[in-house]
């Protein structure tokens, strides 16, 4: 029986694909635009296969900015877990803050529309606290606690700050200030 669907191979990577097409909506028209056709699309794949794999829109979306999250976490724990000693430590958070690698302008339209999406969606925000944690573990590796909320918060922020004022970091200047909070007397 020529065609039949036994003969066809399965599409190994269909359901990553949808994920990865989802954020790339996502990120060009925002959560609010998203839809299971247009994702559908952007995947090159039927429709179908969007509700086949994914229950709801919501689903899709949480496991696409999960998917988003622990990439960028990888990232994040490789940076850190490179440094071999405190200057180089400091010179990792300085790097994710005002590096191109971190956080490119796709991303940061991700992050701040999975943030405004885990206002509304319990999953997502516990995706965000998440991956909140998982970045403080990051930088346990080399620094007390209270420093790596300090840092995190430097690391989540500044790059917003710089999406917004459409102007590049300083870095002498981040560099200074990740100095200061490291050194301060605890």
């Amino acid at each position: 029986m020529a065609g039949t669907r036994r003969e066809i191979p399965n599409d190994q990577g269909r359901r990553e694909r949808i994920l990865d097409a989802a954020l790339d909506v996502v990120a060009e028209v925002g959560v609010h635009r998203t839809t299971h056709r247009r994702i559908a699309a952007r995947a090159e794949v039927p429709l179908g296969s969007v509700t086949y794999y994914f229950a709801t829109l919501g689903d899709v979306l949480h496991e696409a900015f999960s998917r988003m999250s622990d990439q960028m976490s990888r990232l994040y724990r490789q940076t850190l877990q490179d440094a071999a000693g405190p200057a180089e430590a400091e010179a990792a958070v300085v790097e994710l803050i005002a590096g191109p690698a971190y956080v490119p302008e796709r991303e940061m339209t991700l992050i701040f529309e999975m943030y405004a999406y885990a206002n509304h969606d319990p999953r997502v925000a516990t995706t965000t606290r998440t991956w909140l944690l998982r970045s403080r573990e990051s930088l346990a590796l080399h620094f007390p606690a209270d420093v790596c909320q300090a840092l995190d918060a430097l690391i989540e922020g500044w790059p917003m700050h710089r999406a917004f004022s459409g102007e590049p970091l300083d870095t002498a200047v981040v560099a200074r200030t990740v100095h200061a909070i490291v050194s301060a007397p605890r």
